[in-house]
């Protein structure tokens, strides 16, 4: 398979591929894992990110592709789908190519059809190198920029994804990956397709997910639709992985 890919779960449980958002890569999702581990977990490392091939095209077209890869490569033909910021671009986007294989939708804080401006200030301030002389350091950087996530899954953050490279400590991922990821973002906005079961979780705490967008999303999906706001920063899932965990089990498990 083109993507390195972590396995969790119940081996014969219901399928999930999780996809991550840009900068991440799929051990984030641990706390999910481990609070709905009757599910058969797929997390992959995006391209670009982690221990994935790094080396482009890096368009929403490829990422489909890729994702499409694994579950060819696991003979697994329908699954759920999890997506959180640019990885919820990618899910709706493999909801909308190829419908016949995403069981349920699930988006958490998505990153869909955002301004251009200030998707082109987001990449020229990636353009610039990130690194850390120390682990004292990056642990620091990453508490400030997520300061509602625990103590503990910061360190798990830095045990899995952060490296020595280049004579400095810096996060797995490609800086010219991400600078592509927040163009795609800007691409015009589209919503699942109708009929496909879909939980979207905003943060109320964040500016990705736009009132139109929403309403559009509740125009195609009707009643297949559940919206579920979290007061939370974008990392939803990692600030309250107890209620959002309680959220995919109650939507993934539910006949």
């Amino acid at each position: 398979m083109l993507l390195n890919v972590h396995h969790a779960g119940a081996p014969d449980g219901p399928p999930v591929l999780a996809v991550h958002g840009v900068t991440g890569h799929g051990l984030r999702f641990r706390p999910l894992f481990d609070a709905c581990p009757q599910l058969r977990w797929i997390s992959v490392d995006v391209r670009g990110h982690g221990r994935s091939r790094w080396a482009p095209p890096w368009n929403l077209e490829r990422h489909v592709a890729d994702a499409l890869d694994v579950l060819d490569g696991l003979g697994i033909g329908r699954a759920a789908v999890v997506g959180h910021s640019f990885g919820g671009a990618i899910a709706t986007h493999l909801a909308r190519t190829a419908p016949d294989r995403v069981s349920r939708l699930v988006l958490i804080d998505p990153a869909i059809g955002l301004d251009p401006d200030d998707m082109l200030e987001r990449a020229e301030e990636f353009r610039a190198d990130q690194s850390w002389t120390s682990v004292a350091a990056a642990r620091a950087d990453r508490v400030a920029t997520w300061p509602g996530v625990s103590g503990e899954l910061v360190d798990a953050e830095l045990a899995d994804h952060l490296e020595e490279r280049d004579g400095a400590l810096r996060w797995r991922y490609s800086r010219a990956s991400v600078v592509a990821a927040w163009s795609e973002m800007a691409r015009p906005a589209l919503v699942p397709p109708a009929g496909l079961p879909t939980l979207v979780l905003p943060a109320t705490g964040a500016d990705f997910v736009r009132d139109g967008w929403l309403d559009a999303c509740r125009a195609a999906l009707g009643d297949d639709l559940t919206v579920r706001p979290f007061d939370t920063g974008h990392m939803v899932y990692l600030e309250r992985p107890a209620e959002t965990a309680a959220e995919l089990r109650a939507f993934l498990t539910t006949p």
